[in-house]
């Protein structure tokens, strides 16, 4: 089983680093970096905020809205960003479908551990601190719709110090 979880975390790792080399490349400065997935843990996808983009947006719609915007995944310019990196993972989810019907619970846990473990992997290459400080960026597994397992995610993938903005602006009812 832990062979199985590192080899599509490994998998996961390489289509997402392929994505966010290729976004980071445009030298903006990066605070959200989340691989999203559902509740029934389908094959994930890359979202990220800059704060440049953030500006950006603010400026087309309004500050406000914006700042509603900052933590959500799907009103990023970089939501499923160069999704066409993730075939293989998309693949590989679709060949264990068989496996939900077994046992459910314990596949949407597999998948999502085998997320958590990638986005290790990328943290422990400096993939988040390419444009800015490893401790500015809010790294995440986001499952949606959003519950209190995306704060406990955050809180394995990130120093709590670090990310206190996400937990007082975003985060899902979780005392921490």
């Amino acid at each position: 089983m832990q062979n199985k979880l590192i080899l599509l975390a490994e998998e996961i790792a390489n289509a997402a680093e392929k994505s966010f080399l290729s976004l980071f490349e445009n030298k903006e400065n990066y605070y959200y970096c989340v691989l999203v997935t559902t509740g029934e843990a389908l094959p994930p996808f890359i979202s990220a905020w800059s704060f440049e983009a953030l500006e950006t947006f603010a400026k087309e719609i309004s500050e406000e809205k914006a700042n509603l915007s900052k933590w959500f995944y799907g009103d990023s310019p970089y939501f499923n960003f160069e999704e066409e990196n993730f075939k293989t993972v998309r693949e590989l989810f679709y060949a264990r479908e068989k496996k939900l019907d077994q046992d459910f619970f314990k596949e949407v846990d597999f998948r999502v551990e085998a997320m958590i473990v990638a986005m290790e992997l990328l943290d422990k290459k400096g993939i988040f601190s390419l444009n800015q400080s490893r401790d500015k960026v809010y790294i995440n597994v986001e499952v949606v719709p959003p519950d209190h397992s995306n704060t406990l995610r955050a809180l394995r993938l990130n120093k709590k110090e670090d990310i206190l903005d996400w937990l007082n602006e975003a985060a899902e009812d979780f005392i921490v």
